[in-house]
């Protein structure tokens, strides 16, 4: 069952050009130019519940303002868009009752107040009984384990603690469907974890259907089996982030440390292309079907192997490849 439908949404920004200095300002006032920027030109693509799935793109590809559409932020210039049954942008309260929106560089809780006081405001404002509230809270603090910091003021925790508070006051009236906008961007890498490792297993327990946009594809991989890329406000590739590995990186990398006097880069260069090279490390590139073969050869040759690791192209390179393309993928 499709929780999110979109069908050939587009959003246009209109802006007016003007000219540097005090009479291009005056001129202005009568006659100004008007330009036009297509953020999300004509996608189209389903999400059933209970997905989690990433929304890819660079920086000004489109993924906020479609989540600002699908939100009911933003209204589109055209197309159409439901979530779970409703058109975001009426903004029906039935509808704003059943989503949340969480942006990793928007606050939604109180600065100068402890974020419990946030909490109990949330309570109000979605209409959470005392009991689904309580049981609720109670839920959502020991998963990210945040007892101890629900009384001290937002502006006195760490970029992480706040993260985890802000999920917090998002799930506190249970949402089906969840858009997270970037929600680990500045955590350290402990943080990062933390995070994902309540989504995966919110995700798993509760069947929230989640949108998750991110840069860190450490966040991609450990969390989303589908993925959506968009570029230029077009959809590129929608699918298994797996079919988009095996397809689109066809091929391994072998890294392998070698022991007393190493080797020569004339010896390691018939086995595939040196993409590293020192005479104890290197790590050479090789087509995807022949990894094992090759392997196989080095390990049976001469060659002072002391180590060898067959690995998979880090999918930060796929995804900028596609990006450097700019082509729409099968």
């Amino acid at each position: 069952m499709s929780i999110i439908k979109v069908e050939n949404l587009n959003k246009t920004y209109e802006y007016y050009k003007k000219q540097p200095g005090l009479l291009a300002s005056i001129k202005g006032l009568f006659k100004r130019e008007k330009l036009f920027t297509e953020a999300v030109k004509n996608i189209n693509f389903n999400i059933a519940e209970g997905e989690l799935v990433g929304f890819l793109g660079p920086n000004g590809a489109g993924k906020t303002t479609t989540l600002k559409m699908l939100s009911g932020i933003l209204h589109p210039t055209s197309g159409e868009a439901k979530v779970l049954g409703y058109k975001p942008w009426k903004r029906q309260a039935e509808y704003q009752k059943q989503f949340a929106l969480v942006m990793g560089q928007k606050n939604q809780l109180w600065w100068d107040l402890p974020a419990m006081e946030s909490f109990i405001l949330n309570k109000e404002i979605y209409e959470v009984s005392d009991e689904d509230f309580k049981q609720n809270l109670d839920e959502l603090v020991e998963l990210l384990n945040i007892k101890d910091i629900l009384n001290i003021q937002v502006r006195k925790l760490s970029l992480g603690q706040r993260m985890k508070c802000e999920l917090v006051a998002a799930l506190l009236h249970k949402p089906k469907v969840l858009f997270l906008d970037e929600p680990t961007i500045g955590l350290d890498v402990v943080a990062q974890k933390s995070i994902r490792d309540f989504l995966k297993k919110y995700n798993k327990e509760k069947k929230t259907t989640i949108i998750l946009t991110s840069h860190y594809m450490e966040d991609i991989k450990e969390l989303c089996e589908r993925v959506i890329i968009i570029d230029y406000g077009k959809i590129m590739y929608d699918g298994k982030l797996s079919d988009l590995v095996n397809k689109y990186a066809n091929y391994k990398e072998l890294k392998i440390t070698f022991l007393n006097d190493g080797v020569t880069r004339e010896q390691i260069e018939k086995y595939g292309e040196i993409k590293d090279f020192n005479k104890y490390r290197v790590r050479i590139r090789i087509k995807r079907k022949e990894a094992k073969n090759v392997a196989a050869q080095i390990l049976t040759s001469d060659l002072p192997v002391d180590d060898i690791l067959i690995d998979e192209i880090d999918i930060d390179d796929i995804i900028r490849k596609i990006f450097g393309n700019n082509k729409k993928l099968d």
